[in-house]
């Protein structure tokens, strides 16, 4: 368990809230604290098994996704102001993604040698071509 990682994601993650939901809503200080105690937990735990098997580049797309919808989808819920909430979210989203950037770099520091090229998505696809010339069976006469 990489507690280091834990601590950068919740500080960005509390950062990230206070300006996304306060900003725009009187969210409280309970409401921003628990919407970064679930995203850390979930990021944390896709982090753990995404980023050895689709890369840095892909896991942060993935943690963009997660962060706005989570703000989305709970943010409407609790905060009932939907235009407001799609700016809300897409401020946090932004500013976790920057975050995770150093989180991924220290995670991928404490990953075993062995599992960090593991199961990568490879850039290009490689196609294998096979040629032999056609035998046309003898005709009988």
């Amino acid at each position: 368990m990489n507690t280091m990682a834990l601590i950068v994601k919740f500080v960005t993650c509390l950062v990230a809230y206070a300006v996304g939901l306060d900003l725009f809503f009187n969210a409280t200080w309970v409401d921003i604290v628990w919407f970064s105690v679930l995203m850390t937990i979930v990021s944390y735990l896709g982090d753990r098994i995404l980023l050895s098997r689709i890369g840095n580049k892909n896991a942060l797309i993935a943690d963009f996704i997660l962060s706005y919808m989570v703000v989305w989808i709970f943010g409407s819920v609790l905060l009932d102001n939907y235009l407001q909430i799609a700016w809300g979210s897409i401020i946090s989203a932004v500013i976790i993604t920057a975050g995770e950037f150093f989180v991924h770099r220290l995670m991928h520091g404490s990953m075993p040698e062995g599992s960090q090229k593991k199961n990568v998505v490879p850039d290009r696809l490689a196609y294998g071509m096979e040629m032999s010339e056609e035998h046309e069976p003898l005709k009988k006469k």
